[in-house]
């Protein structure tokens, strides 16, 4: 008991210093690293999506569907609905993605395994195919650029613009983590994990695995829509390439490289993921997919339940 309540101090102290350092970020890294870690902020979101998805057993390798859902609301939100208030633009791509996510998922409750995983690819390859053939309207391939947006009525300069972002981002993270935790403490998320050990059981004691299936999924295209959207603030583009199943599976894979087994993992094996892949490419533009994957392959193997089972390491380090 008592390595119990030392364990849960020092952890608790562990990510109040890691707040205060995301907090303290702006004015001790340059802007090329703010502007890292506020994409792996933003797409954690999407991974953390996954995360729930996969605790249930469940793998999407579509999620890039509802994150170009997201990213193209903001588009279309600024360029032809003349919306440009982050404030307002936000909600947009919740709506957006979980509004997908309840079309789509009325048909995927049903399936499981790998007529899920593909169904969830199929639809993401749709919205791929329209973004890329209506050009007149989403721009083709070229995609659709986003001009800076206010924030609370606010017009900042590019400069103060990019720390605006990575504090809203910062924001809605920590956000999105208690949300995220607070579902996989609730009655819906332990039965995901029932789901996933014994769906036949589930059913047995009289909760409804498809209705389950069904809410867990809209939560996680909302996030996956909220993701998109920020992204694209931040990259102040959209393209096709958005919904391209090399995306979805992206995601799929930071939630493997993360683990499953806490909330942060997803954030935790985004930003890893985001580093890795830049600086691959910053030192060996030629070979950075091969170096990329030499790096992650190790990971992988050395820690196969992902980068937050060092958590576990730790534990036992402190139980001696």
């Amino acid at each position: 008991m008592r390595f119990i309540g030392r364990f849960q101090r020092n952890y608790l102290l562990a990510v109040i210093v890691g707040f205060f350092l995301f907090t303290l970020a702006p004015l001790l890294f340059s802007n090329w690293i703010i502007f890292l870690i506020t994409m792996a902020l933003a797409k954690g979101m999407v991974v953390l999506g996954v995360v729930l998805l996969l605790r249930g057993g469940l793998i999407s390798f579509g999620h890039g569907l509802y994150f170009a859902a997201g990213a193209y609301a903001v588009a279309f939100a600024v360029n032809k609905w003349n919306i440009s208030e982050t404030l307002l633009i936000i909600p947009l791509c919740l709506v957006t993605g979980g509004g997908l996510a309840a079309l789509t998922g009325l048909l995927l409750k049903r399936y499981r395994g790998i007529f899920f995983a593909m169904l969830t690819l199929a639809f993401s390859m749709i919205l791929y195919t329209v973004l890329f053939k209506f050009y007149h309207l989403t721009g083709g391939t070229d995609g659709m650029p986003i001009p800076p947006i206010k924030i609370a009525g606010i017009q900042p300069s590019l400069d103060n613009l990019r720390i605006f972002q990575y504090y809203l981002i910062l924001s809605l993270t920590v956000g999105v983590i208690y949300l995220g935790w607070r579902f996989t403490q609730s009655p819906l998320g332990y039965l995901m994990r029932a789901v996933r050990d014994n769906e036949i059981r589930v059913e047995y004691i009289g909760a409804s695995v498809s209705r389950s299936i069904y809410f867990s999924f809209v939560l996680s295209g909302a996030l996956g829509g909220l993701g998109g959207g920020l992204v694209a603030l931040n990259v102040e583009h959209v393209s096709p390439e958005l919904a391209y199943w090399t995306s979805s599976a992206d995601f799929v894979f930071v939630a493997v490289l993360g683990g499953t087994g806490s909330v942060f993992a997803p954030f935790l094996g985004s930003i890893v993921f985001e580093f890795i892949r830049n600086y691959a490419f910053k030192f060996s533009p030629d070979t950075w997919q091969m170096t990329l994957g030499g790096v992650l392959l190790l990971i992988i193997f050395f820690l196969p339940q992902g980068l937050w089972s060092l958590n576990r390491t730790l534990r036992r380090r402190w139980a001696r």
